[in-house]
């Protein structure tokens, strides 16, 4: 029961990582357009003031969060600057990213190796357990890891798909890692759902803008995963619908 003369807050609320530019930027900028109250995850202290701002100056509700994915420390830091404006998060998006060294099969050591599953795989593991308590207040918590084709044993193996053409040690094996981990989630957590979002082949400064579709088309896996209450746990899309592993 609320306090005399208060309301309930009913405003979903959304964290996403790696959100100062790219994927993670359009998902808040769509988001925030629905309404939502929006903390937007970067390291670059900077660079996320800068992007939380051109959203609120837009009239979205958006709070920059500093977050470095890679430290216990700064994920402690951004539960509790999350915790001093809500009391749940509704929904986590696991979006930073990074692609690793372009280099060959041959040429990848395992210190090739480190840095990228710092980031893609660690990084949401450290995150969704810091934030699994805020999650579990929720109504309906949802958690969308932004995954890829690259990830699918499928599609890397089909001579038609792009995915097949870039051998590449680092990237493609730590969006695998992550495909594994969202599914073990998935069974492990039903209170909470765990879906993995592909955004496709998009114009985004980690293929250096060489993507067919647009951000908006990017992310629209993601924003259907976060915006879907109730629905599905365990599940890998794209904008286009379910991928095969």
């Amino acid at each position: 029961m609320s306090e005399t003369g208060s309301t309930p807050d009913t405003t979903t609320t959304v964290l996403i990582t790696g959100a100062n530019k790219g994927l993670g930027y359009e998902t808040a900028r769509r988001l925030g357009e629905l309404g939502w109250r929006v903390f937007l995850g970067a390291r670059d202290d900077l660079r996320g003031r800068e992007a939380a701002e051109r959203l609120s100056a837009g009239g979205a509700d958006v709070t920059f969060v500093p977050l470095d994915v890679t430290s216990d420390d700064s994920v402690t830091a951004a539960v509790r600057t999350v915790r001093e404006r809500t009391d749940r998060l509704d929904v986590l998006v696991n979006n930073a990213g990074i692609t690793g060294e372009l280099i060959g099969p041959e040429e990848t050591l395992p210190q090739h190796l480190i840095p990228v599953f710092r980031v893609n795989v660690f990084g949401p593991v450290r995150v969704t357990h810091a934030f699994l308590p805020l999650l579990r207040a929720a109504h309906d918590p949802r958690v969308v890891m932004v995954s890829s084709g690259a990830g699918s044993l499928t599609i890397t193996s089909d001579p038609q798909r792009k995915e097949s053409t870039f051998p590449h040690l680092m990237y493609p094996s730590s969006k695998a890692a992550l495909n594994m981990i969202t599914t073990q989630y998935a069974k492990a957590i039903p209170g909470i759902r765990f879906n993995l979002a592909d955004p496709g082949f998009t114009a985004t400064d980690l293929n250096g803008h060489r993507g067919t579709q647009t951000v908006t088309e990017g992310t629209d896996a993601i924003v259907e995963f976060a915006t879907t209450s109730p629905g599905e746990t365990g599940r890998y899309r794209d904008r286009d619908g379910a991928l095969p592993w």
